[in-house]
């Protein structure tokens, strides 16, 4: 059958589905890049944003059209809506055959093939031809036994390694944590992918490994909170005589200045068996970093290391000690400037990168400025910034009124943005004049100055197509290993292209707010 997968939201996301299409291209199904080609439809959805969601639920909704239309088609909806709205989606959405949330995904093809069966057969009513896997309220695993059941474990370790799988093949992600227990008020994370969940660090490493082998040069390790990944070793649960997944330990072991009790890989620990047993690994990097909870011993192990990224991105959400625990992000700013006080001590050629969310419920014109003296003050290379949306499933939803009218809410996001982006100016203006290595990823049309008379011509750029001014030449874009970006000019598109997939030295002569321009000197 033909499959059109389609993913929206974050990294975490990206990971699912490529694990998905790994899973389902070897049991025989075909990957097509047109909706109007296949005859599965899945949606890899995201419940942090509210814009993500809408997407996808304005695809939910073409396909209900198509449908009616008589086209014999299966919808699925997988990811972090599913698993929140559970069977009111089917209510509300009855073109929707398959609801697989994102700790049930190995259960997917079992879906596929029930509905396919009950659609050939063309009988029982239509309730019976759906496909449920929702982890329900086994969501907040509380026993190391249930992690061990976990059939994600299988579902990473079935990935499929040829370059193939990957848009980028030499870039990949590995999940080495499933899984929140921060509870921030305004996420709905730690309900849709249950609690943290730490992979066996045997299983990782082979993971990198594996990746490396088929032609991977950089890889990111996952996690909603990456720096918690701890496991305890010699527990009693095992699968196949190999360590199971484990619940992580929870905050105390967080809070306690005591050392690791004995056979336990930390997060410091797991780095360095990365950068030493897998050498041909050229970058290793890490998303998403919780500030509270960031110890030295991961600062010291990325100073050590030499090919561990020195980029952080480490959410500080708001500069307002009020909002910050109407959040239940479990700091505090002067907490949340210490951090990066420590990282920039020992890392002084690091950069940082967060999140910042405007318009929370009580947020006063004082906090708002609160934050943007933040943003001024800390050497952030970017922020995301997003106005407050509540989201179905949060406790700020039932617990907080929305009480920031949206023309207030827009009026602070754009204000952020520009400072902001003064803020990523000097920072990248501190990078002209030095020699950095750069892993090349796209290449793109630079415009002439001027749009000629004809208009515009057709480009591919990015692997998309686009219309853009005629081409005034061409550009290969990269990143730094602490994640700036970089143009340098290429003769031609072919050129550029060829540079994709590997790291070169470029001399930095130029910067933008977010863009770095030089040459190159190999």
């Amino acid at each position: 059958m033909r499959v059109y997968l389609e993913t929206f939201g974050c990294q975490m996301n990206e990971l699912d589905s490529e694990l998905v299409r790994g899973q389902l291209g070897s049991l025989g199904y075909q990957f097509v890049e047109r909706d109007d080609e296949a005859q599965v439809l899945l949606y890899n959805t995201c419940s942090v944003r509210e814009l993500a969601e809408q997407k996808a639920l304005s695809r939910v909704g073409i396909v209900g059209v198509r449908k009616r239309e008589g086209e014999r088609l299966i919808l699925g909806i997988l990811g972090c809506m599913a698993e929140r709205d559970g069977l009111d989606m089917l209510r509300r959405h009855p073109q929707v055959d398959i609801l697989c949330g994102p700790a049930e995904l190995d259960k997917l093809p079992q879906l596929i093939d029930n509905v396919r069966r009950a659609q050939d057969a063309e009988r029982g009513e239509l309730a019976r031809e759906r496909g449920v896997a929702l982890a329900g309220n086994r969501s907040r695993r509380t026993a190391t036994l249930s992690a061990a059941e976990d059939g994600l474990e299988s579902l990473d370790l079935s990935r499929a390694f040829d370059a193939d799988a990957r848009e980028q093949p030499w870039s990949a992600y590995v999940r080495i944590t499933r899984g929140c227990n921060k509870f921030c008020t305004y996420c709905v994370v730690p309900y849709t992918r249950g609690a943290e969940v730490h992979r066996p660090p045997d299983h990782i490493v082979e993971e990198c490994r594996r990746l490396v082998d088929a032609g991977a040069i950089e890889i990111t390790l996952l996690g909603q909170t990456v720096n918690h990944y701890r496991y305890t070793h010699g527990t009693a649960v095992t699968v196949g005589g190999r360590e199971a997944p484990q619940v992580g330990p929870g905050l105390r072991a967080f809070r306690d200045d005591s050392a690791p009790i004995a056979r336990t890989t930390t997060f410091a620990d797991l780095l360095r068996r990365i950068h030493d047993e897998v050498p041909g690994l050229q970058r290793l990097r890490f998303v998403t970093s919780y500030p509270r909870d960031f110890g030295p011993d991961v600062l010291a192990a990325m100073r050590d290391a030499p090919r561990i990224c020195r980029y952080l991105h480490a959410p500080a959400q708001s500069g307002s000690d009020a909002v910050l625990a109407r959040m239940n992000r479990g700091y505090t700013v002067a907490e949340y400037e210490e951090f990066v006080a420590r990282t920039f001590e020992a890392l002084p050629d690091a950069t940082l990168a967060g999140d910042i969310i405007v318009g929370f419920p009580g947020e006063t014109d004082e906090d708002f400025e609160r934050t943007c003296s933040l943003v001024r003050r800390l050497p952030f290379k970017n922020n995301f910034i997003f106005k407050y949306s509540p989201r179905p499933g949060t406790t700020a939803i039932d617990r907080y009124p929305d009480d920031i009218p949206d023309e207030v809410k827009r009026w602070r996001n754009n204000t952020l943005l520009a400072i902001q982006s003064e803020t990523s100016a000097r920072v990248h203006a501190q990078w002209v004049g030095k020699r950095v290595p750069v892993l090349f990823d796209s290449v793109r049309a630079r415009a002439a100055a001027s749009r000629p008379a004809s208009g515009t011509v057709a480009l591919r750029v990015g692997g998309e197509p686009v219309d853009a001014p005629s081409v005034a030449g061409w550009q290969a874009i990269g990143r730094t290993a602490g994640d700036l970006i970089v143009a340098v000019p290429v003769a031609s598109e072919e050129a550029g292209r060829a540079m994709c997939g590997s790291i070169r030295e470029v001399a930095l002569e130029s910067a933008q707010a977010l863009l770095l321009t030089g040459k190159n000197v190999q």
